[in-house]
């Protein structure tokens, strides 16, 4: 993962928890086009596990969170994403595999997003 992917990681883990209580324990992105991919694993709190220990609780639980994130953000932009990679939020894309405690969110942004080449990098 480049630097730029990490701190991208960092704020969104940093949004989520400053806005649901709790973010990811460990997040990935890539970036592609205008994309910005992340896979999240360890997304459910104690209580949310203790829900979707019973199949009802697993589907309202899914429900819920896919729903509340989009919501989230739509309410909520996220600033500082859009000031670290210099684009504007207008989307988002999220599921989340509840007995993985696996999610996948994909942000859209107005512009392609703009890596550092390998020698930049180095």
């Amino acid at each position: 993962m480049n630097k730029l992917e990490a701190e991208f990681c960092n704020l969104v883990k940093a949004y989520r928890k400053r806005h649901m209580g709790k973010g990811p324990a460990r997040i990935t992105a890539t970036f592609c086009k205008n994309w910005a991919i992340c896979e999240m694993e360890g997304n459910l709190s104690p209580v949310e596990k203790f829900i979707a220990s019973a199949n009802e609780g697993k589907q309202m639980l899914r429900e819920a969170r896919t729903q509340m994130v989009k919501d989230m953000y739509r309410t909520h932009p996220p600033v500082e994403l859009e000031e670290l990679l210099g684009a504007k939020f207008v989307d988002l894309f999220v599921d989340i595999d509840i007995d993985k405690d696996l999610g996948m969110s994909i942000f859209v942004f107005d512009r392609i997003i703009q890596t550092p080449s390998l020698t930049e990098e180095s």
